[in-house]
């Protein structure tokens, strides 16, 4: 049987967004990828008049730092705000303040890049 592959891109953003009730937002499209997924539905083919079962999966989202810990549950905000690096994030916490500022964000650069 051939795979058939299509991809379906959202954009949520401004100030309408649903923000923490992504998850209400989101749920007419969880139950439909769920099905997709468990089930399968039968789709019709115009070009080949023919009818086939199609599963989908969601593979991958695409975010901005703002908008990542909701539909991933993982929070940027703090002393761990690296999701790759976790632990090993790099960071101090200024004297006078509670801001939090990350050092060492520009050691993947080249030696002499400007900006390093």
């Amino acid at each position: 049987m051939k795979r058939k592959y299509m991809m379906m891109s959202m954009m949520i953003s401004g100030p309408r967004q649903p923000g923490n009730d992504i998850d209400v937002y989101l749920s007419p499209l969880i139950e439909d990828l769920r099905k997709l997924w468990d089930e399968g539905v039968l789709v019709f083919n115009g070009f080949r008049k023919e009818t086939f079962e199609m599963r989908a999966i969601l593979f991958c989202t695409i975010n901005d730092f703002s908008a990542y810990e909701n539909p991933s549950g993982y929070g940027v905000k703090g002393y761990h705000a690296c999701p790759i690096y976790e632990e090993e994030t790099s960071f101090i916490q200024l004297k006078h303040g509670r801001k939090v500022v990350y050092t060492r964000h520009r050691h993947f650069l080249k030696p002499h890049h400007p900006y390093r």
